[in-house]
């Protein structure tokens, strides 16, 4: 075979592999979750339908047109004059007072259209500016919404990170741990040591070995609750990065975001809570507005023939109609009242929804900084406990040392390592709920 072709060969395998391989990145999955997330999607189905909503309204402010039709037949007097009018058709013989009295049964097609325009209608015009105005509100929780799913994907994302990194350690664990209970059993056998020493070395590895089953399942549900979250449950194929970012990118990504500044009312649930607000006042101002009259204006045009549609002369007729009710069985007293209780209860929310914003802001600040701190403290002891492992390990091989404080150190160095691994993921989903805080976009 010519080297080309072997080369090409080699890489048409392993195409598929490298896609296969291809790692998960934040962004991407965050991404999924703006597409395909179940929240986000509900959000934006309510959205939608809040915004279908605000459109009704629209029939007391735009012109309305229809098109009627029907046929009558009839041998009643009245009506059956009516129809010889209607169809232009009366002649002195129809004057007949035999016929008059007794006509003949006689049909009629009558087909019209309908053209009807409101003129003045306050109840409308107030009734959309509120409807817009909870559309509105309905977005800015969509948006909300969409701020809060991408939070828990990025607590999901570098959650499953960390279970996977923890994972790679407590097997390194448990591969020296069953290391060391190997040579505390061949130091037993040399009568070195009782077997007591070699007994303890058992249990201790036993306790790392456990770790790693309970650490791998946890590893498994992260994959599967991070699927979840990106809207697609069965697709865990994707690759995951192998650590979580240094502690030295995380640390200065933290800083960073405590560099950021919040605007005022930048965040979507505030928003969303003003916009009800002023929604529920122009609801209000609706309601109050009930009282006043409307003006509605009308044409239409009618033709009428004894056989089709459309057929014979037409006829015309424009107006206009002047509707005022005073009172109408305490309807207007009833709005009234509903509204106002609900105008109380908006502008109530919207003042809590700012105090819960500065709170929650306060909040993630707070954790933020001590997050950062922790990671500090962490990144110390994870140097001391491996300075103390190569110490007893150094005891241990010039016999120094026993079995059980060689396992100790390296607990502790695992131990160390897991909790500076933690430190570094609670430090991440702090900067994302900051982020949220703030009403910034989350990444």
């Amino acid at each position: 075979m010519r080297t080309e072709s072997r080369f090409t060969l080699l890489l048409m395998l392993a195409l598929p592999a490298a896609a296969a391989a291809q790692v998960l990145t934040p962004a991407e999955a965050l991404t999924r979750a703006e597409q395909r997330g179940f929240a986000n999607r509900i959000a934006a189905g309510q959205a939608g339908a809040q915004a279908g909503q605000a459109m009704l309204p629209l029939r007391g402010i735009l012109p309305s047109v229809r098109v009627e039709a029907s046929y009558l037949k009839t041998t009643d007097p009245l009506n059956a004059f009516g129809f010889l009018l209607r169809q232009r058709a009366v002649t002195p013989a129809a004057f007949n007072p035999a016929l008059l009295n007794d006509p003949s049964s006689i049909g009629n097609v009558s087909t019209g259209l309908v053209v009807e325009q409101p003129l003045f209608n306050a109840d409308a015009w107030l009734g959309r500016r509120a409807a817009g105005d909870a559309a509105g509100a309905m977005e800015a929780s969509a948006r909300w919404t969409r701020s809060g799913t991408s939070v828990m994907v990025l607590r999901a994302y570098w959650g499953a990170v960390l279970a996977a990194e923890q994972v790679k350690m407590l097997e390194v664990a448990a591969t020296a741990g069953r290391a060391h209970v190997r040579e505390a059993e061949l130091v037993v056998q040399q009568g070195l040591a009782t077997r007591s020493d070699a007994l303890l070395a058992r249990v201790k590895s036993g306790e790392i070995e456990a770790r790693l089953v309970a650490a791998r399942g946890e590893a498994r549900i992260a994959r599967r609750g991070l699927a979840v979250l990106m809207g697609d449950p069965a697709d865990t194929s994707w690759t995951l990065p192998d650590t979580l970012p240094s502690a030295g990118a995380v640390t200065e990504r933290a800083a960073a975001s405590l560099a950021e500044n919040a605007a005022p009312g930048e965040r979507a649930d505030v928003q969303a809570a003003s916009l009800g607000a002023r929604a529920a006042r122009a609801d209000r101002r609706r309601a109050q507005s009930l009282y006043l009259p409307r003006l509605n204006g009308f044409g239409r045009v009618d033709w009428n023939d004894p056989n089709q549609p459309f057929a014979g002369k037409s006829a015309w007729t424009v107006g206009v109609m002047l509707s005022w009710s005073p009172f109408a069985g305490a309807s207007e007293l009833a709005e009234l009242k509903a509204t106002g209780g609900r105008l109380q209860a908006a502008e109530a929310m919207a003042e809590a929804a700012e105090g819960q914003a500065a709170l929650e802001l306060a909040q993630a600040t707070e954790r933020l900084t001590v997050a950062r701190e922790q990671l500090a403290i962490q990144d110390v002891a994870l140097a001391q406990a491996r300075e103390a492992h190569r110490l007893v390990t150094r005891k241990y091989a010039g016999g120094l040392s026993s079995i059980t404080e060689l396992f100790d150190a390296t607990a502790a160095e695992t131990g160390a390592a897991l909790a500076h691994a933690a430190a570094r993921y609670d430090l991440l989903v702090a900067v994302a709920e900051r982020q949220k805080a703030m009403g910034k976009h989350v990444d």
